[in-house]
């Protein structure tokens, strides 16, 4: 009775959703980590062995019921979008061109993956942020630690506007700021966007690039709590165990700071050009929030500690997928993008 009244009242929501983002929203809510399905299942141990196995039994048939909703209503929002878009077509194009031949794509695989990432964070109870590309330098430096004229500003080559206020936002770091305004702590949230800096290019180095950044506020929080979520969050992006190496690293932001890398996924660890021929793909930036950066957002840190991280989501992309070289991802090639699969 419990869950057929938990799937009635999970019908109800999702068909009055009219968003990605509340289906997304509900799917944590009834059939992610934290959701109502997995309480039911967690008090099942109080019932006798027979009870116990029918109402699991039971309990996986609506997660399937629910799991065939949610993926008939994403389709039933895809078609409607489809419908809604008048069709493009690109006028520069020769006659002979046009008349061809039409290639079919689908999703780029950053979307993909940023995709999948969403849904991994909404079903721990994370919140899904933006920020603007065009960021100013209380945001992007100041309130993150880099106080005027620190040496550390120079970490990273930045795009600056000629009114040398505003910049081309070097990080989604400067997420973190705008998203703890206003907040009362515990909270999380990820900010997922593309970023830029003026670097050479190469295999692994792009001048715009896409970064997931993320945050946890809360009492108690230490360097334990970081370490095991990491570990958490790469077996449920890879699907599998990764090796891993955690080493000290500086960033103005975060004390103590930490490099996270993997063992290289398109090498095995043998080295390539990916990893530098080092074996070890650098990904996950992390540490706990620097108190600064606490106090300009608003929040107390005698009281309160939290731990940030940066997810590279072009070099998770590459591990994801065998692709060696950063510049594929950016090139436009239709060839390349039609690859992968739709979401």
């Amino acid at each position: 009775m419990q869950l057929e009244q938990l799937y009635e009242a999970f019908i109800k929501e999702i068909e009055v959703a009219h968003s990605r983002e509340e289906i997304r929203r509900l799917k944590a809510k009834y059939i992610g980590r934290a959701g109502s399905l997995n309480t039911i299942l967690k008090g099942l141990k109080s019932l006798p062995p027979e009870e116990r196995r029918k109402t699991g039994q039971a309990a996986n048939q609506y997660k399937h019921r629910m799991q065939a909703v949610i993926k008939e209503k994403n389709e039933q929002m895809s078609r409607a979008e489809q419908d809604a878009s008048p069709p493009w077509q690109d006028i520069t194009l020769t006659r002979s061109r046009m008349a061809g031949t039409q290639r079919t794509a689908g999703f780029h695989p950053v979307t993909l993956v940023q995709r999948e990432l969403e849904d991994i964070f909404t079903s721990m109870g994370y919140e899904i942020l933006d920020g603007p590309h065009i960021e100013d330098d209380y945001h992007n430096f100041e309130a993150l630690n880099f106080p005027p004229g620190h040496p550390a500003r120079e970490m990273q080559d930045t795009f600056w506007f000629k009114d040398g206020s505003h910049l081309l936002r070097t990080h989604t770091s400067c997420i973190q700021i705008r998203g703890m305004v206003g907040k009362e702590p515990p909270f999380r949230f990820v900010g997922p966007g593309k970023v830029f800096r003026a670097e050479a290019t190469d295999a692994s180095h792009e001048m715009a690039f896409h970064q997931m950044e993320g945050m946890m506020v809360d009492r108690g929080l230490s360097v334990a709590n970081l370490i095991y979520f990491m570990k958490v969050l790469l077996k449920e992006i890879f699907r599998k165990e990764v090796r891993i190496r955690l080493r000290p690293g500086y960033f103005p932001f975060v004390e103590p700071g930490f490099e996270l890398d993997i063992s290289c996924l398109i090498c095995a660890g043998e080295g390539c050009a990916v990893c530098k021929k080092t074996g070890w793909v650098e990904l996950l930036p992390c540490g706990m929030v620097h108190p600064n950066v606490l106090t300009y957002g608003g929040i107390d840190p005698d009281l309160f500690s939290g731990f940030a991280f940066g997810l590279g989501l072009d070099r998770l992309v590459m591990m994801r997928y065998g692709i060696d070289d950063i510049r594929l991802i950016h090139g436009g090639d239709l060839a390349f993008v039609s690859q992968f699969a739709a979401y």
